[in-house]
């Protein structure tokens, strides 16, 4: 139920902004230029808004949206539940999952931070 609420609700936005991009392209491309400044997007000068604008929207868009949304319904963790088994990658980029690292019944620990 909650994969085809998120379907409806991302077909929408998306049949929304490419009819807004087709009926105010200016207007759509200050919007889309201001979403890139949140994100800093547009501050690599080799990264034009060419290059990634005209992407908004489209069927990709779209299933790369679903596939973003749908993967987050997975990794909710719950006090008392088993941990999700969340995608990882490796410092070599390797792809595997969280709980491929349990050995036995040792608890798994996770260690977050940052080297500045």
């Amino acid at each position: 139920l909650q994969k085809i609420l998120i379907l409806l609700q991302v077909t929408l936005s998306v049949v929304v902004g490419k009819t807004l991009m087709i009926l105010f392209p200016d207007a759509m491309k200050r919007y889309i230029l201001k979403m890139g400044e949140k994100s800093r997007m547009n501050r690599n000068p080799k990264f034009s808004y060419e290059n990634w604008g005209p992407t908004f929207f489209s069927f990709k868009y779209l299933q790369f949206v679903l596939k973003v949304k749908w993967k987050r319904l997975e990794d909710e963790a719950f006090e008392g539940h088993p941990a999700p088994n969340t995608p990882v990658v490796t410092l070599g980029g390797e792809v595997c999952h969280l709980l491929d690292f349990m050995q036995d019944n040792r608890p798994l620990i996770l260690n977050f931070g940052s080297c500045t």
